[in-house]
């Protein structure tokens, strides 16, 4: 049976209405909320290849001697911004296999660029200030984000059915810093998940100019 062409277009525009919102809430054992962890589902099969935009600025700045954010979340291809805010000079480098790029010296309010272009884990350091380090975490999905300060990581629209996602973080005690999990997206709504890791503690930083 042939459908109507007004029917038809309908259809088109409007689309399957099946899509819910995945919560993921992230703590240590002890239930301290863990920040800047990253939450990654796959692209599900049929998802329309789009460009991935995010909403955050890809950026990661130098102030109060170290990266802010800490953790970036940014799509494949993406240009970050490295500016300076600091008084003094930082040369930003790293030896990632994803990435590696060297930002020679440059002081405040200077600015440079680094283009993203492969997935992975990019971490960032500062060839002066060995205090300072950062990552930037470039997906090929448009369904990733980080946890707040709260733990907790929000991602919309995801196509109901069952996914698994990751939960990564620089001091995450597991293989490759990162847990696995499955879980089922409602049709409409927000699925809630807990994730319970354990972390390793962070590296000492000693601070001061």
């Amino acid at each position: 049976m042939r459908l109507p062409p007004a029917l038809l277009l309908g259809l088109l525009v409007a689309g399957p209405a099946w899509a819910g919102d995945l919560a993921v809430n992230v703590k240590t054992p002890s239930g301290k909320p863990v920040a800047d962890a990253v939450v990654v589902v796959a692209a599900p099969p049929g998802t329309a290849k789009a460009p991935i935009r995010f909403p955050w600025p890809y950026r990661m700045a130098q102030k109060d001697m170290s990266f802010q954010p800490f953790v970036l979340v940014v799509p494949a291809g993406a240009e970050v911004a490295f500016p300076n805010f600091d008084p003094v000079l930082h040369h930003v480098y790293s030896f990632s296999p994803a990435k590696p790029f060297e930002l020679k010296l440059y002081g405040r309010d200077q600015t440079r660029v680094v283009r993203f272009d492969r997935v992975g884990i990019i971490a960032v350091g500062c060839n002066i200030h060995d205090d300072m380090t950062g990552y930037v975490r470039v997906v090929d999905t448009p369904f990733a984000a980080k946890t707040n300060a709260a733990g907790e990581a929000v991602i919309p629209g995801l196509p109901a059915g069952p996914v698994t996602y990751s939960v990564w973080h620089p001091y995450l005690k597991a293989v490759r810093n990162e847990v696995a999990r499955t879980a089922v997206i409602p049709a409409a709504g927000t699925l809630r998940q807990a994730v319970v890791v354990d972390l390793r503690a962070p590296p000492m930083k000693h601070g001061g100019y």
